[in-house]
């Protein structure tokens, strides 16, 4: 299954600014939205642990 949240537009706002609107409600979002945990899912363990160190995810 493909997974748009590699180019999701939102997120690219969230890694050019993230303290704009859209950029704080991306961070907020991705901790309640089941297709980005599903995305995490699908990515190798290096990925996961490269993605959670990037976002400061648990």
């Amino acid at each position: 299954m493909a997974h748009n949240c590699e180019k999701c537009p939102i997120r690219a706002r969230y890694d050019k600014k993230p303290a704009s609107l859209i950029g704080r409600f991306w961070r907020w979002h991705i901790n309640y939205c089941p297709g980005w945990k599903k995305y995490m899912n699908s990515l190798d363990e290096v990925s996961r642990t490269r993605l959670k160190e990037q976002y400061s995810l648990k």
